[in-house]
């Protein structure tokens, strides 16, 4: 009778299992997260730089130059991205008395640079886009010594107990490695414009894409990370109302004129929560990630449904005054005395030509509209 259960015990066991100790049996562990996880930070890592290669398509040098030599709106943007955000991520994180991990997420989302949506907002927002566009590029250029610095004096409070260390090196790594497509981008801005306008067309896409990838991979590799506390979705619901408000009574308390007020305070909100997410998934164990990973999602989403909104009530205010604030926007000068193109007598306050993406139609304002809306 013995003999029998020794020579049948193996046989129940299932195909894949391991016999470890008499009728014991183990089924070895599945990789399939281990795996999908890798797959999702490849794939995260190559489409973000997709993403800053083409918001690099976007930058004309000689544009950008002008807002350095007179750095007036980029100085206030900057202290709003690296000054408010972070602060009221700070003060969102100990107000809700989140988790430690959680409070490192929102930190690491409102020190994020600027993202590149908030220059296809601007441009319905009849916002300086050449501002616009030098705030994305320098605020993302800045962030590689700015995102660390705020980072290690916002978390301290979280980590000076060692329940949670930061993983500045890969961080740092992160940010370094952005910079490549973004100058590469720049180059081929300069050397050939009508190629950079093309690869903006693939880059919004791919922008996109990122965010519905990270949406629906996320959800099946941290699918508890949805199961979370009302504060955070309550965080990443104001979050964004507040970065664009505060961002756009700054600008207009330091006398910037409406419409780059209205430019600033998209700069400050819209956060580029495609690098948050790629930071996440590059630094942190799956444990963390399982109660951290939603909160960029969250933000990206609200922050476009403010964006959306804003776009709306401004049309609407547009359509009843009769024009719009085409008048209000002129309180202050071009950037350069006597550049034509800085200032559009359509009611569109700055342009960009990143935006154009044929010049053979005209510059019919219609026709540029329909090419905006397909991007």
């Amino acid at each position: 009778m013995s003999m029998l259960n020794a020579t049948t015990a193996p046989a129940a066991c299932a195909p894949l299992s391991t016999v470890c100790s008499g009728p014991d049996c183990l089924v070895p562990p599945s990789n399939f997260n281990e795996t999908l996880g890798l797959i999702l930070s490849t794939v995260l890592t190559v489409m973000l730089a997709m993403v800053m290669f083409s918001m690099g398509c976007t930058v004309e040098v000689k544009k950008l130059w002008s807002h350095i030599k007179r750095p007036w709106g980029i100085l206030i943007g900057f202290l709003c991205q690296f000054g408010i955000m972070p602060f009221t991520a700070f003060a969102l994180s100990l107000a809700f008395n989140v988790l430690p991990v959680q409070a490192v997420v929102i930190i690491i989302m409102g020190c994020c640079p600027g993202g590149t949506g908030s220059n296809i907002i601007c441009y319905w927002l009849d916002g300086d886009m050449d501002l616009s566009i030098s705030m994305t590029a320098c605020s993302s250029i800045l962030a590689l010594g700015m995102m660390p610095l705020c980072l290690l004096i916002y978390t301290a409070t979280w980590t000076s107990s060692d329940t949670i260390e930061i993983p500045f090196d890969s961080i740092g790594i992160t940010l370094v490695a952005l910079l490549i497509p973004i100058g590469a981008g720049i180059f081929v801005k300069r050397r050939w414009p009508h190629l950079a306008k093309k690869i903006l067309k693939v880059g919004s896409i791919a922008g996109f894409a990122l965010i519905v990838i990270i949406a629906v991979v996320g959800g099946i590799l941290y699918q508890s990370s949805w199961d979370i506390a009302p504060s955070l979705w309550i965080i990443g619901t104001i979050f964004p109302f507040i970065g664009f408000g505060l961002g756009f009574f700054s600008a207009r308390f330091a006398g910037q004129p409406w419409h780059r007020c209205r430019t600033i305070a998209l700069e400050t909100g819209f956060q580029n929560s495609q690098l948050c997410s790629t930071i996440v998934q590059l630094s942190f164990s799956p444990a963390e990630l399982e109660v951290m990973f939603a909160f960029p999602l969250i933000y990206s989403i609200f922050q476009l449904v403010v964006a959306v909104s804003c776009v709306g009530a401004y049309q609407v205010y547009k359509k009843r005054c009769g024009g719009g604030s085409a008048d209000a926007d002129r309180e202050a000068p071009p950037l350069e005395a006597g550049d034509g193109d800085s200032a559009k007598k359509n009611g569109h306050a700055v342009d960009n030509s990143a935006f154009e993406f044929d010049h053979d139609d005209g510059g019919e304002m219609e026709k540029d509209v329909k090419k905006i809306t397909r991007m």
